[in-house]
């Protein structure tokens, strides 16, 4: 017979519950990848989110105010220089050939950069334009973004580059060099010619952007010709992007002349970009909106303020200050659409008024305040242009200018079916889960 110590003995059924108990929880591969893309994911859009800026700003200034001028342009490192003329250009009936033409034109240099480039009509024309001044022996320097350059062929830019033409993606001047961060991106649209002549706004070299804004396939834009002083920044904020990609910086009277003062117009042209002052973009429209007193006109093709723009709008037209937005009826994005609907209600209800431009897609990035400040460039009102992407504006401080704008805006308006409160409370339920949804993912928009 067996000696059997008590605690030493076990049924089968104790051993089966022990060993129930010890099992190792098994979770399968595919499962862990889910999450920690989840929880990246997550990161992500935290870290993408994430604004310096938090409180409201208030201010008795207002932009008409030297104060103004003289604290913005130092906070936004782009200081407000008098002598310029601006002069906005409608629509690819009028931009392009005065882009083209002043191209032509070029004896020292031209430098390019813009975020989409596409094979086409237009990119035929701008090659064309391109070469010849690079064969007469102009410096001409191209920097396209690396997600905007899909649609342009190989061949394209063989063309250009065997020509002497520098073209470049940014951030990437040879074809196996890797971009570490691929959501960072140059928003940035802007042409210099011989560092007198400039051009920004929403537009790209792509067929787009042609005609007159009539007909779907076709954008609304709006493109300005700078001339003066603020060139030279408008020259440096190319040049810093040139550097960053090719470590060669461009200098000297060929990039940086003596503009002379042809105009009056008081304007900056500051940079902004998650390496170079990340909350530029953001702070010089919550700057103006702060130190608004009469009107507010937004021209926006992609409207999808935070938390902290809307409570400043509302605080704007609480203080008397009517609000006016013009946006796409019909969008090139419709998860962008959705986001940007996600974020309207609350202005709607504190009385903004709303405009849906109805001929085509509606491509402006302009503000202007008080009938005197007008900003415009690359920044959409968006996260991404605020926070994630390169982008360059103007602001410009002059009465004759903004009137020139606001004409501009008046014709737009003329196109556009105003959006009431009741009838975007009234869209179909499907319609709000998915602008609820795709809000929740705003700040990669």
């Amino acid at each position: 017979m067996k000696f059997k110590l008590p605690f030493l003995h076990r049924t089968s059924a104790t051993r089966a519950a022990k060993s129930k108990r010890t099992t190792p929880l098994r979770v399968s591969t595919p499962w862990i990848i889910i999450g920690a893309l989840v929880v990246g994911l997550a990161l992500l859009i935290y870290r993408s989110s994430a604004n310096i800026l938090k409180i409201p700003i208030e201010t008795t200034i207002s932009v008409a105010d030297s104060d103004f001028r003289d604290s913005v342009g130092p906070l936004l490192g782009a200081e407000f220089v008098g002598g310029n003329t601006v002069k906005p250009l409608i629509n690819g009936r009028e931009f392009f050939p005065a882009m083209l033409d002043a191209i032509s034109k070029a004896r020292k240099s031209v430098c390019i950069e813009s975020y989409i480039w596409s094979s086409g009509k237009v990119s035929d024309k701008f090659i064309a334009a391109l070469i010849d001044r690079a064969k007469a022996g102009v410096k001409v320097h191209a920097l396209v973004d690396g997600a905007g350059d899909f649609k342009m062929s190989l061949s394209d830019i063989d063309r250009m580059k065997a020509a002497g033409v520098e073209f470049v993606v940014y951030a990437r001047e040879h074809w196996y060099q890797i971009k570490p961060n691929i959501n960072h991106r140059t928003h940035r649209k802007l042409l210099i010619v011989d560092g007198k002549v400039g051009f920004t706004g929403g537009v790209c070299i792509d067929d787009t952007w042609m005609g007159d804004a009539n007909e779907e396939g076709h954008w609304r834009d709006t493109q300005a010709r700078v001339e003066g002083p603020v060139v030279r920044e408008m020259q440096a904020v190319f040049a810093a992007n040139w550097l960053q990609t090719t470590s060669r910086l461009l200098m000297g009277p060929n990039y940086f002349p003596d503009t002379g003062r042809p105009g009056d117009a008081r304007v900056d042209c500051f940079k902004s970009g998650p390496d170079e002052s990340p909350e530029n973009a953001r702070m010089s429209y919550l700057l103006a909106i702060a130190s608004a007193k009469k009107s507010i006109r937004l021209s926006h093709a992609y409207f999808v303020p935070d938390d902290l723009a809307i409570d400043m709008l509302i605080r704007a037209h609480q203080r008397g200050v009517k609000i006016d937005v013009i946006v796409p009826l019909k969008n090139d994005s419709r998860f962008g659409r959705a986001a940007a609907r996600s974020r309207w209600g609350k202005l709607l209800a504190a009385g903004v008024n709303f405009y849906q431009f109805e001929p085509c897609m509606y491509h402006c990035k302009i503000m202007i305040v008080d009938d005197v400040y007008t900003t415009m460039g690359s920044i959409n009102f968006d996260n991404r242009s605020f926070s994630i992407n390169d982008e360059a504006n103007i602001n410009i401080i002059d009465a004759d200018v903004a009137a020139d704008f606001i004409k501009s805006f008046n014709d737009d308006l003329a196109h556009s079916k105003p959006l009431t409160l009741q009838e975007f409370r009234d869209r179909p339920f499907y319609i709000k889960i998915a602008d609820h949804i795709a809000g929740t993912l705003r700040s990669q928009l």
